[in-house]
Parts: structure tokens; sequence; C-alpha cells
């Protein structure tokens, strides 16, 4: 979409909303190094994340380790897919994160899988001087028919 549309034209706003999730991202590799380094940070140290030896023989998963599920949360800014707002929403002086809603893991991405994601605008808000957008994510493991984690997300223009 070339045009924009001020942040407070409800109804050209709506035409940025879909009934279905775009197309996928190019995939990104979920290493090992990764999970470690998220594992660090977070303090999330718990074996089925870290522990390659003991994964081998105790992990209902492949014998593999597993992404923690906010690692893959915190990924989904790295994928871009939807269209950028910013530049197609004028005459706001923010743009800011809102908020979350309805996270959840639902499968494992177990180490070296590639993930990808597709999202949409599923809902739009004018009202008392802003513009909420909602955002509906999956993220899922290449080759897998089923979304790792599906999530919302709000923004608002101010």
């Amino acid at each position: 979409m070339s045009d924009t549309i001020h942040y407070q034209d409800a109804e050209g706003l709506k035409k940025l909303i879909s009934p279905e999730l775009g197309a996928w991202s190019p995939a990104v590799k979920v290493t090992q190094d990764m999970i470690n380094q998220f594992a660090d940070l977070s303090g999330d140290r718990m074996w089925l994340h870290v522990d390659v030896e003991r994964c081998k023989t105790q992990s209902p998963f492949g014998g593999r380790t597993i992404a923690h599920g906010f690692l893959l949360l915190s990924m989904l800014s790295r994928f871009q897919t939807l269209p950028d707002v910013s530049t197609i929403v004028t005459g706001y002086r923010h743009m800011m994160n809102y908020g979350s809603d309805k996270l959840r893991f639902l499968n494992p991405v177990v180490v070296d899988s590639e993930i990808r994601a597709r999202s949409r605008i599923k809902d739009i808000e004018v009202a008392n001087g802003k513009t909420k957008v909602t955002a509906e994510t999956e993220l899922a493991a290449v080759g897998s028919d089923k979304p790792a984690l599906i999530y919302e997300m709000a923004f608002v223009f101010v």
C-alpha cells in the first residue's frame, strides 16, 4: 500500500486489517550458542535448554535441547513480517509498544531448527486521541505444520 493514512482516520486504517496471515519471513537457524546466550542473559538454565549431554539420553524431544519460548518471542522483531505501518500511518507524534495478549507456546523448537514467522494486522481501534493496532504473529519451525508460538501485540499511535 503506497497511500498514507492519518492515525485518526478509522475507516482508512481498517483497510490495513487482514483476515489472513501474510507470507512467511526468511528463516533463521536457532543454534545452541543462541540458546546458551539467552540462558545466561535470562538466568533460565533448565537442562532441557542447555545440557546437551543429558538431553541425548533424557530429552523427550529426540535427544536434543529446545529453545526457550521467550527466546523465540524475543526474536519476533527480527522477522519484520508486518507492513511498516510507521511509514503508512501519518500525523502521530509517537508510536509505542502498548502490550501483549494471547501468547501461547504450542510446540517446542529443537536446536538447529530454522524458524520463520508470519503476521497480520488483526484489529485497529481509534479512540480518545489514540490509535491502537493489534497484530497477530505465528512462529513455526520450517517443515512443521504446527506453530511453535502464537502471539498478539498491540502498539499505539498518539
